[in-house]
């Protein structure tokens, strides 16, 4: 007999909560507890990128505190098991991802295992685990910082991902936190179609992927959710947006490197339409961003069509979930430093889009959204993915 179990997924990179702790995380925190409530999970998994923010030396203190907050809220008073993992441990250059996970079983779920990677079994979870730090022989998770092959030219980043492994009523599943690569520069992403950004994502995604499949572990269906930093194609968006427009180009006396392309109205006595610098993409009609949920730009978000046939993703009905004003009075608007982009994302392998219930009669079904639309989030709105898994009890 099928039993359904209602999970919820979040995504949420934290990169921005820990400079200005006190105007952001109690708005940030309220807005996920709410989520919680909406929906009713027994199962959460919470998948954090950029643990401790860009500072993270110095407020990853902070960060802890984060954690502790979550774990110890009225909210989770009902699930009496956690897991958490929190790679904290920036002094190890060569393995710090900032990736934390946090999972939360109800009371009422029974039949919970985890994976030990060590003796490649399962075994029950029970109680509170918790583990903030260096994650090197913690045998229930499996982290990675990716190879430095992967963007040569960058001496240090912080992206991986980070799996941990569960059976929920019989139901095996990998729970994978990514974080892929970002665009350095806005003038550079423009050059090509699709960017030399995109090809490193592509790169590190199908790593992940084929690292999910591989013959070390039994393949299991898996649910893949973090930052991908996904951008539109700027070069096609950007064309688009300027058909009717002039372009001007300052370049740098020096080297004749261009450091500003201004766009202008051809029939509007020339005023500035678009304006691009490296950290600057200023488009006068920002509200085509979030009209009907920025539904007109789905169209150049292609970075996830090379992986449809290994993976499969609930229907985009959200604005772009990144980059939103870090003004807390400011929560819809977005900053003027890159084109607003789905960079948020939750994708699964068909294998486990199976088991996700699609039975409406208890309520909402499937939902995939955003947490907080209307209020500061940071930089980043949170993606949720809310269902019910199709599970069997015997």
């Amino acid at each position: 007999m099928d039993t359904f179990t209602n999970v919820l997924l979040v995504t949420a990179n934290v990169g921005s909560l820990f400079n200005n702790v006190d105007e952001i995380q109690n708005g940030w925190l309220e807005e996920l507890y709410k989520t919680i409530r909406k929906y009713k999970p027994q199962f959460i998994a919470l998948h954090f990128q950029e643990v401790g923010g860009k500072d993270y030396m110095v407020n990853m203190d902070k960060a802890e505190n984060f954690f502790c907050n979550i774990e110890s809220s009225e909210e989770m008073k009902e699930f009496d098991r956690t897991c958490i993992y929190v790679d904290t441990q920036f002094q190890a250059e060569d393995s710090f991802t900032a990736l934390g996970s946090m999972y939360f079983i109800h009371k009422t779920l029974k039949n919970i295992y985890h994976y030990d990677f060590n003796v490649k079994d399962f075994k029950a979870v029970v109680g509170q685990t918790k583990y903030v730090g260096s994650l090197d022989g913690v045998a229930t998770v499996e982290k990675e910082k990716f190879p430095k092959n992967f963007w040569p030219d960058f001496k240090w980043s912080r992206k991986g991902y980070m799996r941990t492994r569960w059976i929920i009523h019989n139901q095996g599943l990998d729970l994978v936190n990514i974080h892929l690569f970002h665009d350095a520069s806005n003038l550079i992403a423009l050059n090509s179609s699709p960017s030399i950004y995109s090809a490193n994502r592509k790169n590190a995604l199908k790593y992940v992927i084929s690292r999910l499949s591989d013959s070390r572990y039994a393949a299991m269906p898996f649910f893949l959710f973090g930052d991908f930093n996904f951008r539109l194609d700027t070069r096609t968006l950007v064309q688009c947006l300027t058909i009717e427009a002039d372009v001007v180009k300052d370049v740098k006396d020096s080297n004749y490197e261009v450091e500003r392309i201004t766009f202008e109205e051809r029939d509007n006595d020339h005023q500035m339409l678009l304006q691009i610098e490296e950290k600057l993409f200023e488009y006068v009609h920002q509200t085509v961003f979030r009209e009907d949920n920025g539904r007109a730009l789905l169209k150049y978000d292609k970075e996830v069509m090379p992986f449809l046939d290994a993976v499969r993703e609930e229907d985009i009905t959200f604005p772009p979930s990144y980059p939103y004003s870090e003004d807390h009075h400011k929560p819809r608007q977005y900053m003027n430093t890159r084109c607003p982009a789905w960079c948020d994302r939750i994708l699964m392998s068909p294998t486990a889009n199976d088991f996700i219930s699609r039975r409406d009669y208890d309520g909402e079904g499937v939902v995939y959204n955003t947490i907080g639309p209307n209020v500061c989030m940071g930089d980043h709105k949170p993606v949720f993915l809310s269902f019910s898994l199709k599970t069997n009890n015997h």
